[in-house]
C-alpha cells in the first residue's frame, strides 16, 4: 500500500471513530459538512475564485431591492465597481428607456457589477460588460406581483389612477378599459416582468410562437433566475454559481409595505390577474420549474441545510445589528436617520424600513457599525452613498494617472473646467462633478 493510501485510511478511521466518540457532541454544521460534498460556509484553498462580474437584471416589485443591497455590499467589500445611473436618469437607467451605456456615470466606468433598475437590452451589456460576465434575474409570482404593483404605483400609473376608487377588482374586470399602451408608465400595468426582460409586454396571449421564442432566449442568456418565493433557497443557487462565501449573501428584507397596504387577494381575483398577463405567467411558471431542478441537481437535502446555516448567520448579524433583537419594522416618520428612510410612492401605501438603535456603537468597531448601517439601508441613499465614493476613487485613479504630467496637461484636473469631471475612458458623457 502506497503512503498516500496509508495516509488516507488512517484519516477515515480517525474520521469514524471521532464521531463515534464524540457524535452526541457534534454539531448540526459539522455533520452537515460531511454529509454534503458542497457545503462549506468560508472558500478554501483548490475552491474557485469567486466569479465577480455579475449583472442583475433588477425587475419590479420582486425583492430584487433586498437583492440589490447585497450586491452593493458584495462590491464595497471586494472594492469592485457598480455600474451607477447618469445624475439625469436618477437612481435608475432612465427606465422605461431600453438600456444604453450612455445612461452609466463615466465615473463607474468600467464596471463590475450591474444591478440598478432597467429595461434589459443584451447588446448593450454585452458591450459594457467582460464577456466573462454571469446574468441573473429574478422573478416572483404574477398575481401577488400584479396586487403590489397596483398598490405601489397607483398615483404614477395612469391605467390605474383612472380607475374609479382606484379598485384593483374593477380594473381587472375591463383592464382596456383603462389601460393605454402608450402611455409612458404603462408597463406597470400589463406584463411587467416581460417588458423589464426586454420583451414586448402587449404581444398577444394567443402569439405562442412569440412567447416561446422569448422564454427561450431569458433561458439563454440568464444562468441563474431566482424566485422571490424561495428566495433563500436562490440564494444558494447563486452562491454555488459564483462560488461566493455565506458571508456574502446575508441579507435583511428591503422595500416592503404595511399590512393594511396589502389587498389579499381571492382565487377568482388571482386569476383574472394570470389571465390579463399571461407573458409573465409564462415566464414564471418555466423558471419556477427551472429552479427546483436546478435545486434537486444541487441536492434538496443539502439545500435545506445551506438554507439553515444562512438563516443562523442572519440571526447572528441580526443580534449583533440591533442589540441582541430582531430589527423592528417602522414607518419613514418613525425613522430617526434620514439616510434610513424609505421613499414613499404615495400617500395611500406605506414603505416601511429600520432604525439602528441609539446604543448601538458601543462595543462596536466602526466597520461593523458601517456594515449594520449598510445592510438597512434603502436603494435611493445607497446609489447616492456608493456614487460618492466611487466617484471619489475615480478622480483619486485619474490623478494618479496624470502623475506629474503638470497642469500644463489639457487633462490636468486645474485645466478641466471646474464644473467637469475627468472625461470617460468610454467616450460616454461628461458629468458634473459631484458636489
Amino acid at each position: 500500500m502506497s503512503q498516500k493510501k496509508l495516509f488516507l485510511v488512517v484519516i477515515a478511521v480517525s474520521t469514524v471513530s471521532f464521531l463515534l466518540h464524540h457524535g452526541g457532541h457534534l454539531n448540526w454544521t459539522m455533520a452537515a459538512f460531511l454529509r454534503c460534498s458542497t457545503l462549506h460556509s468560508h472558500p478554501s484553498p483548490g475552491l474557485k475564485p469567486k466569479h465577480t462580474n455579475v449583472v442583475f437584471l433588477k425587475t419590479h416589485k420582486t425583492a430584487s431591492t433586498t437583492m440589490q443591497n447585497l450586491l452593493f455590499r458584495f462590491a464595497e467589500r471586494n472594492n469592485l465597481t457598480v455600474a451607477l445611473p447618469v445624475q439625469a436618469c436618477g437612481h435608475q437607467f432612465c427606465y422605461p428607456s431600453s438600456f444604453t451605456s450612455h445612461f452609466v456615470h463615466p465615473h463607474t466606468l468600467p464596471p463590475h457589477i450591474v444591478t440598478s433598475h432597467m429595461r434589459f437590452n443584451k447588446a448593450e451589456l454585452q458591450r459594457l460588460m467582460p464577456n466573462d460576465t454571469i446574468y441573473v434575474t429574478i422573478l416572483r409570482e404574477p398575481s401577488s406581483m400584479f396586487e403590489s404593483l397596483f398598490s405601489y404605483y397607483n398615483q404614477y400609473c395612469q391605467s390605474f389612477k383612472r380607475v374609479p376608487n382606484g379598485s384593483l377588482e374593477a380594473f381587472l374586470d375591463e383592464p382596456w378599459r383603462y389601460y393605454r399602451s402608450e402611455e409612458k408608465f404603462s408597463m406597470y400595468a400589463h406584463n411587467t416582468m416581460t417588458f423589464d426582460l426586454g420583451g414586448d409586454k402587449d404581444r398577444p396571449a394567443r402569439d405562442k410562437t412569440y412567447a416561446q421564442a422569448f422564454v427561450a432566449e431569458v433561458e439563454r442568456v440568464f444562468s441563474l433566475v431566482m424566485i422571490a418565493e424561495y428566495f433563500d433557497e436562490s440564494l444558494v443557487l447563486l452562491r454555488h454559481l459564483l462560488s461566493w462565501d455565506l458571508d456574502d449573501i446575508l441579507y435583511v428584507k428591503l422595500n416592503m409595505r404595511t399590512s393594511s397596504s396589502k389587498q389579499s387577494l381571492t382565487p377568482g381575483l388571482s386569476a383574472k390577474i394570470r389571465q390579463w398577463n399571461s407573458l409573465d405567467v409564462r415566464l414564471y411558471d418555466r423558471f419556477n420549474a427551472s429552479l427546483w431542478r436546478q435545486l434537486s441537481a444541487l441536492g434538496l437535502a443539502c439545500v435545506a441545510k445551506e438554507v439553515q446555516l444562512l438563516r443562523r448567520a442572519q440571526e447572528k448579524l441580526m443580534r449583533t445589528c440591533f442589540g441582541g433583537s430582531t430589527p423592528l419594522l417602522r414607518s419613514a416618520s418613525q425613522i430617526k436617520n434620514k439616510e434610513l428612510r424609505p421613499w414613499q410612492p404615495s400617500g395611500k401605501v406605506d414603505i416601511v424600513g429600520y432604525d439602528l438603535p441609539g446604543n448601538l456603537s458601543r462595543g462596536l468597531s466602526s466597520s461593523t457599525r458601517e456594515l449594520c448601517l449598510k445592510l438597512i439601508m434603502p436603494e435611493i441613499q445607497y446609489t447616492q452613498v456608493l456614487l460618492r465614493s466611487q466617484s471619489l476613487r475615480y478622480r483619486r485613479n485619474y490623478q494618479f494617472r496624470l502623475g506629474s504630467t503638470g497642469a500644463n496637461n489639457p487633462l490636468h484636473p486645474q485645466a478641466l473646467d471646474q464644473d467637469q469631471g475627468p472625461p470617460s475612458p468610454y467616450g460616454l458623457i461628461r458629468e458634473p462633478r459631484i458636489k
